[in-house]
């Protein structure tokens, strides 16, 4: 009696969901393990780490006492998180215009009828696809100041006069890790600007030049407003990307010198691994993502009413 009345009770929406659900148990069989993996490596990592944002969690400590919002307020005095969040600010406003203005120019010199263009397509991306370590280690060895391959061209042309060092030197440590970032972003980047471009009609381009249109003028008139798309969309996982940069500063500087390179998720990397504060961690983690959704948002609300699909 009390269950019939409980069923009763629940809404028909409900009522409905659990009825297809008894029907089509199949399907949500055969969805279990992907529903499971979700839920355990994605659904329950990011609840515990809410859980550990207010704790002062040490692994090393048996003691895990709750601390409410200090790991918060804790943030907001650190040096060291203001400098990471700068050098994060700074890396992103630099690399992501970059990598999407030299995206945009190797794929319209490979979209046009040139000989080895396959070739070409697959040279510019194969940094997009290599371990990072491998890259890590063959740009320490190009940066390198007292035998790397730019030092002693530079020496050679006489442009330098004295080698410079590229990776320790505080000013340009964190233009060499940028360089690399856009070095191994522009495959990527390029992949979907020529899928943008085709994408778009012939009949434009052929209208244009019977108007007049001159290469610039049809540059501009029709080739980047139509690549719209696919230029937010490389903006918004870009800057997400940039947000989330660690393995360039972990393996090219190790943060540094005197932390010019150290972005926020390296730091967030070494408070968990280094300091072991894993309930600062959390906070911290808690604040790029903050970060990155204000950004997103804000790039959406000035950008997407410009996009049309």
């Amino acid at each position: 009696m009390a269950a019939h009345s409980s069923a009763k009770a629940r809404p028909a929406g409900i009522q409905r969901v659990l009825g297809h659900m008894r029907r089509e148990w199949s399907a949500y069989l055969f969805l279990g393990p992907s529903l499971l993996q979700f839920v355990v490596l994605l659904v329950f990592p990011v609840v515990f780490s809410f859980y550990l944002s207010f704790h002062e969690w040490n692994i090393l400590e048996p003691e895990k006492p709750f601390v409410g919002l200090e790991n918060y307020a804790r943030l907001l005095g650190d040096r060291r998180v203001h400098q990471a969040i700068l050098n994060t600010l700074y890396y992103t406003v630099v690399s992501v215009p970059a990598t999407l203005f030299c995206g945009l120019l190797v794929a319209l010199l490979l979209n046009n009828q040139i000989r080895g263009r396959g070739m070409f397509r697959a040279l510019y991306y194969l940094p997009g696809i290599t371990s990072a370590v491998a890259v890590a280690i063959v740009w320490k060895w190009i940066f390198n100041g007292d035998f790397g391959l730019i030092n002693y061209y530079l020496l050679k042309i006489g442009v330098i006069s004295e080698p410079i060092r590229w990776l320790t030197d505080p000013v340009m440590a964190m233009p060499s890790v940028i360089v690399v970032s856009i070095w191994a972003g522009v495959g990527g980047t390029m992949i979907i600007y020529l899928a943008g471009l085709q994408a778009i009609p012939d009949e434009l381009y052929d209208a244009a030049r019977v108007d007049g249109a001159g290469p610039i003028r049809t540059l501009f008139s029709i080739t980047i407003p139509l690549l719209g798309p696919a230029t937010f969309f490389l903006t918004i996982t870009s800057i997400i990307g940039a947000f989330q940069q660690f393995g360039l500063p972990y393996l090219l500087t190790s943060g540094g010198p005197v932390g010019r390179t150290t972005t926020i998720a390296y730091y967030l990397y070494t408070s968990a691994f280094r300091n072991f504060e894993m309930g600062y961690a959390a906070a911290m983690s808690y604040v790029l993502f903050a970060m990155i959704f204000v950004f997103t948002i804000l790039h959406m609300r000035f950008a997407y009413r410009d996009i049309n699909y």
